[in-house]
C-alpha cells in the first residue's frame, strides 16, 4: 500500500507547481498524481522521467507539495531524497529542472546523471 511521508522527499517551487496544475487541468482523463521517477539510461547511468497518474502503486510513497501530490517509487527514492523541482523559464526554452544533491556526476546534455 503507498504510504505518505511526513519528511519531504522532494520538493516543488511555487512555479513549479503552477505549471503542474495548469497541465494536469488540459489533462482528458483528469489525473490526480504525478509521478517522478528515475530510470536507467543515458550517458551517464540514470534518466528522469515525470508523468501523470490516476493513483498510487504498492510501493509508491504520496507526498504532497505546494498543493500537488507526488508519487515516487521504492527505487526511485534513494535517488531523489533531498531533491527540487522547478520549472524554469528563459530565452532558450522552458521546463522543468530537477536540482538533486544527490548527483555526483552527469552528461553535459543534462539529461542524464549518476549517484553515489
Amino acid at each position: 500500500m503507498a504510504t505518505e511521508q511526513t519528511e519531504k522527499l522532494v520538493t516543488i517551487t511555487p512555479k513549479a507547481a503552477e505549471k503542474i496544475a495548469e497541465f494536469m487541468k488540459e489533462e482528458a482523463d483528469k489525473p490526480e498524481y504525478l509521478r517522478v521517477y528515475v530510470q536507467g539510461g543515458g550517458c551517464s547511468g540514470l534518466s528522469y522521467g515525470m508523468g501523470f497518474e490516476a493513483k498510487p502503486e504498492e510501493d509508491d510513497s504520496v507526498i504532497v507539495e505546494q498543493g500537488v501530490k507526488l508519487l515516487v517509487d521504492s527505487y526511485s527514492q534513494e535517488h531523489l531524497k533531498g531533491a527540487n523541482i522547478d520549472y524554469i523559464e528563459s530565452l532558450m526554452g522552458s521546463g522543468f529542472k530537477i536540482n538533486n544533491p544527490n548527483v555526483t556526476k552527469s552528461c553535459s546534455c543534462g539529461h542524464s546523471f549518476s549517484t553515489e
